[in-house]
């Protein structure tokens, strides 16, 4: 069995970016995600790295089969909450499985954000992104329809990634 799990790095607790990112590994993983970090709800921790809660949720994350790793576009870019969170793994070897780069932004105007900078970060951690990145409009973060051909395309291959993953462990 799969595990998945969510990291959003919205400043804002309880955001829309974590809702869609919840629906997101969802429909990826068939069922509800096993383990969902909402990086605004660990405070100072994050910055500090003896801190035990935030060190349990890397090595989570790092060992899940399928991580979707979501944030707000801020000046297409990622946030800087996930970024002091995604500087704690090791690299090429920090995330073992499988990893969708996601962010919601204001425009189409940056919708190339999370495949010019979050792709990038992950796939140098050691995720592998199975698929082109996933951007959707902010107003459209809970309409089925914005995430339906990014997930006829790329349901597939991290089918066949998740089944070979687990024939060889």
């Amino acid at each position: 069995m799969s595990v998945t799990a969510v990291v959003v790095g919205n400043p804002r607790p309880g955001s829309r970016t974590l809702a869609a990112a919840t629906y997101v590994a969802r429909e990826l993983g068939g069922s509800e995600p096993d383990l969902v970090v909402d990086l605004a709800t660990l405070g100072p921790a994050i910055l500090d790295w003896s801190d035990p809660t935030v060190t349990d949720l890397v090595a989570q994350v790092g060992a899940a089969d399928l991580v979707v790793a979501a944030s707000p576009t801020y000046k297409a870019a990622y946030t800087g909450l996930l970024k002091l969170f995604l500087d704690r793994f090791a690299g090429g070897t920090g995330l073992s499985g499988l990893a969708v780069p996601f962010m919601l932004g204001g425009s189409p105007h940056h919708s190339l954000a999370p495949e010019t900078t979050l792709r990038p970060v992950l796939t140098e951690i050691g995720a592998t992104v199975p698929g082109r990145a996933l951007y959707v409009v902010d107003d459209r973060h809970d309409d089925p329809a914005a995430y339906a051909d990014w997930l006829a395309a790329t349901r597939p291959v991290v089918d066949t990634l998740l089944a070979t993953m687990q024939r060889t462990t």
